[in-house]
């Protein structure tokens, strides 16, 4: 089914609108609209009853804005927009939800696409519905149509989805007539410019829209299964929809009128009846709870209203995009369509990169991470291309992506207020990495002038190319705009094989599309089972110990009735002790005992080695029956493992120590981006652009250390999510939280948002030892560490080691570092003593096979292949140096050598006039090294290899004589 952000493109200009539909919206809100509005005492029946209308804002008086040349009234701002839909939909009922993270609580989707995947759970059902329908303003991320953007009217990465939701409680005919009274009373446009569209089948769809709400028949369009019947994929729930769309041109009238129009249309309003669930076999049954998931897009809805000729021209985007004009001192409105385009790419790209960065995802070359720094990327390129340089203060060597995200945080409040608390994390960030990329783009401007060397130099009597690969891994890796990469080739008078980089361009949007732009929803057995299950009762907190009774037992996730000793087995109770892994804590270990009637003889013992939560809040306990045999319906006795337990609570509060503990040592900008708490040790990985130094682990160990002697007892307390947040409590990485959260409070020290568990006190950690600290991904740290039991055992080995080292050096503790660096610098000197030895045995031994050259006429090229015995790799360099300027130019010199433990070395040293010729070092030995299992590569005048199959350098030689002789043959002649 076609979705808002995958229709085809809108070419970028339109004849202005009438302002009838203008001067309508102003008189509903003057006359009708202010003074008829429902009051708090009006009642309207809504998807949970008869309650009473939200009062709504009224705009009357406030001061017009304008973007891009045009005056947009206060009341069709993209902030009044999003608030007037989300208030529509409060007073009838619905719950506003705030927007989930950019990063999704979802392992089958790569970053929020859509506004109902924090619902995907519910209407799945393997989560309870909390309120009956809701209404949201998601962030979404899009980056399968990315070469559209600026050149289409409504192409972004990054936009607003605003939604209504319905679990089963209302269902067609409330979606579609709500949907028709906020578009044409509340948002005022002309019923006469909206036309509909409906699944081919539907016929309930379109008796509602031609008989209720009144839309002419003539304006409602049957459509086929790819554009009106929505799927999640092969199987699960599924649905059709109905979409609204806005004509620009009526006077083109309804003959023969195509929806796919886009120089006409454009789909604003979709609205999918998951009424559905799909089979294997393709078959549908309907669902027992039918559902209403909608999305209607405020970029496209603005541009309607704001009367605009794209999406980018509203006040949602246009003042980034003048921001960037003014930097690079050019006029928007005096540019070009290309000038145009760029500018909208960077409008669009920086509040993708804004809101990213502000959810936790850092630039780096992996996961979301590459899809922050691709776009990154292109905004510098872009900007670079027209002209942008410096900070826009006057400082010409700075950065340019700060300034630009300055403006995007000042847009920001009405769509995420978290953005402007971390807007120095994310400047810092901006800056890290634009600096970083100038310095790639050089680099890249290196590799090109290589190419362009190899693309000559192979040309022979062609037209020198440069291949579409080349071109691509430019664009890609190095951010070369590809008008600038043709620009430099045509100097050098090399053309560029665009057919080549058009198929690399295809096949990356191709993996784009796949791997980023599909929610998978299922119905299986384990939402069978979950109809009967309720959500597991947790007693950890309290006590490692309970009674509790067999719901479920589950076999390579199929349900079973019994279990018999030696399997392993799935487990899910109604009560446990056992806590389940989330935020970053490791599931506990234990055993399940099946005692006979009345207490009797024991009949089962199940060790439980994982707990995972599933399906809800369903606590799946893995293990292997030990004895006995299990079966659905037993009373078990469930005991946690104390001891580990205790290592996971010494390890989450220390976590939570050393969050404060970096946070006051190198600043609060830092944040969290990963978490493991394990029995054993702690992981912890943050955001930070650098090292840390030895001084500054030192204090944050001191810090913790400090904490943990201060003996303070932890205040644990459950509150409403916004008033944990307005005390200050931090957020932990990735989680998902309810309306009611967990506070846990180190006092003085940490409030964090957490389910974990913890001491009592945090004297019980005993101490904290920093064991490693290392980058994992660029602007991205690691530390791990140990507390509890686990800093003792650490301590005492290390101590071992330190009595074992002492002993072997006969030196004391505190002088084993003076005594080691002695050693070292003994050993260095010896190692560069034996090599600057070996070096000159080699070329003594090279002088010797100087005679051994073979002439190559037709220009007397001196060829000399040989092998050098059990020569290293470095003497072999030092030989072949010594032969190819001994020899007369045009040498060429290929050497190979067998150094030991079953590696091979191979060198191929070329004279200029060899060169000349057309043959590459560095080209040439990388083949041969092939013939010994290896590779290698290096300059047209030099390079090196290496293989593991030493049985194969005579042959290698072989081939390397023939072929350098072949070369310089053909080439001479």
């Amino acid at each position: 089914m076609r979705r808002l952000a995958s229709s085809p493109s809108i070419p970028a200009a339109y004849p202005h609108i009438s302002p009838a539909r203008r001067s309508l919206g102003l008189r509903r809100q003057h006359g009708r609209g202010a003074s008829a509005r429902r009051t708090s005492a009006t009642p309207v029946v809504c998807c949970s009853g008869s309650l009473p209308v939200a009062s709504q804002p009224t705009m009357t008086g406030a001061n017009p804005v304008t973007v891009a040349g045009t005056e947009i009234p206060s009341e069709w701002s993209g902030d009044a927009i999003r608030r007037r839909f989300l208030d529509f939909y409060a007073a009838r009922g619905h719950k506003i939800l705030p927007s989930s993270s950019l990063v999704p609580d979802d392992p089958t989707v790569f970053l929020t696409i859509a506004g109902m995947l924090q619902f995907k759970p519910i209407f799945l059902g393997k989560e309870p519905r909390h309120v009956p329908c809701a209404t949201t303003s998601q962030k979404c991320i899009r980056t399968n149509d990315i070469e559209n953007v600026g050149r289409t009217s409504r192409h972004q990465t990054f936009f607003e989805m605003l939604g209504n939701f319905s679990f089963g409680d209302y269902f067609k005919k409330d979606a579609i007539k709500w949907a028709w009274e906020l578009t044409t009373k509340e948002y005022g446009l002309p019923p006469e410019r909206l036309w509909i569209s409906v699944f081919e089948d539907d016929d309930e769809a379109f008796s509602i829209w031609l008989n209720e709400v009144g839309v002419p028949k003539e304006r409602i369009k049957r459509m086929g299964e790819d554009d009106n019947f929505w799927t999640s994929g092969a199987t699960g729930p599924c649905g059709p929809c109905s979409e609204m769309y806005y004509d620009f041109h009526p006077e083109r009238g309804s003959l023969n009128a195509d929806l796919n129009d886009d120089s006409r249309f454009i789909e604003f309003y979709n609205l999918v009846f998951m009424q559905y669930n799909k089979n294997d076999d393709g078959s549908l049954e309907p669902l027992k709870q039918k559902n209403i998931d909608t999305g209607m897009g405020l970029e496209r809805m603005a541009r309607i209203l704001q009367d605009v000729p794209n999406n980018y021209e509203t006040d949602l985007i246009f003042p980034i995009m003048e921001k960037a004009a003014s930097m690079a001192l050019v006029s928007y409105s005096k540019a070009d369509d290309a000038m145009r385009t760029n500018l909208k790419v960077i409008g669009d790209h920086m509040r993708a990169v804004v809101y990213l960065i502000s959810d936790g995802v850092i630039p780096s070359n992996i996961g979301r991470g590459y899809v922050v720094r691709r776009l990154i990327r292109r905004v510098v390129r872009t900007g670079r291309l027209i002209g942008m340089r410096g900070d826009g203060h006057e400082n010409s060597e700075g950065a340019f992506l700060p300034s630009l995200a300055e403006t995007v945080i000042s847009l920001s409040r009405e769509i995420d207020p978290d953005v402007e608390s971390r807007r120095k994390s994310i400047l810092g960030e901006l800056l890290r990495e634009e600096l970083r990329f100038v310095q790639t783009l050089g680099r890249g401007e290196k590799l090109l002038d290589e190419l362009l060397d190899e693309a000559l130099g192979s040309a022979g009597g062609d037209k020198p190319c440069l291949s579409g690969k080349d071109v691509f891994l430019l664009y890609d890796t190095y951010g070369f705009p590809i008008e600038i990469t043709a620009e430099i080739a045509s100097e050098r008078g090399v053309t560029i094989d665009m057919k080549g980089f058009d198929i690399e361009m295809e096949n990356q949007r191709k993996q784009s599309q796949a791997a980023h732009n599909v929610i998978k929803l299922s119905v299986g057995n384990e939402t069978e089972i979950v109809k009967s299950i309720p959500d597991t009762e947790f007693l950890g907190y309290e006590s490692l110990f309970a009674t509790a009774v067999v719901k479920g037992l589950l076999i390579n996730g199929n349900p079973v009735e019994n279990v018999s000793e030696g399997t392993d087995v799935e487990i899910l109770l109604d009560r446990t002790p056992f806590y389940a892994e989330s935020g970053g804590q490791v599931g506990d270990n234990g055993f399940l005992y099946v005692y006979g009637e009345e207490g009797g003889k024991q009949n089962a013992v199940i060790e439980i080695k994982d707990v995972q939560k599933s399906l809800g809040n369903i606590f799946v306990h893995k293990g292997t029956i030990k004895q006995g045999s299990v079966e659905v319906g037993k009373k078990i006795d469930a005991a946690v493992d104390g001891k580990l337990r205790q290592g996971a609570k010494a390890h989450h509060t220390a976590t939570h120590l050393l969050q404060s503990a970096l946070k006051s040592v190198i600043g609060s900008e830092t944040s969290q981006a990963g978490s493991l708490v394990a029995f054993d040790r702690l992981r912890f990985d943050f955001s930070f652009h650098r090292p840390l130094a030895e001084k500054e682990l030192l204090e944050i160990e001191s810090l913790v250390n400090q904490w943990i002697s201060d003996a303070t007892h932890l205040e644990t307390n459950v509150m409403a999510l916004q008033d944990a947040k307005n005390a200050g409590a931090t957020a932990m990485f990735g989680e998902k939280y309810g309306e009611q959260v967990r506070v846990v409070e180190v006092p003085g020290v940490s409030m964090e948002l957490c389910g974990g568990t913890h001491v009592s006190n945090t004297a019980e950690i005993r101490g904290f030892k920093i064991i490693s600290e290392q980058g994992i991904a660029s602007g991205v740290r690691r530390i791990e560490a140990v507390a509890g039991d686990a800093f003792v055992e650490y301590v005492c080995s290390r101590d071992n080691y330190m009595r074992h080292l002492c002993s072997s050096l006969k030196v004391k503790a505190e002088d084993v570092n003076s005594r080691v660096e002695t050693i070292l610098e003994e050993l260095r000197t010896a190692r560069n003593e034996a090599s600057s030895l070996r070096s000159k045995i080699a070329v003594l031994k090279a002088a010797s096979l100087a005679s051994k050259a073979v002439l190559v006429e037709p220009h007397n090229v001196r060829i000399l292949v040989e092998n050098m015995g059990d020569v290293d790799a470095d003497g072999l360099k030092s030989a072949a140096e010594h032969l190819v300027g001994t020899l007369q130019d045009p040498a060429a010199v290929i050497l190979g050598s067998s150094p030991g433990d079953g590696k091979v070395s191979l060198v191929a040293a070329f004279s200029p006039g060899v060169v000349k010729l057309g043959v590459q070092a560095g080209k040439f030995v990388g083949g041969i090294a092939k013939l010994c299992g290896g590779g290698g590569g290096g300059k047209p005048n030099f390079a090196q290899a290496g293989g593991r199959k030493p049985e194969n350098l005579p042959d290698a030689l072989e081939k390397a004589r023939a072929e350098i002789v072949a070369a310089v043959s053909s080439k001479a002649s």
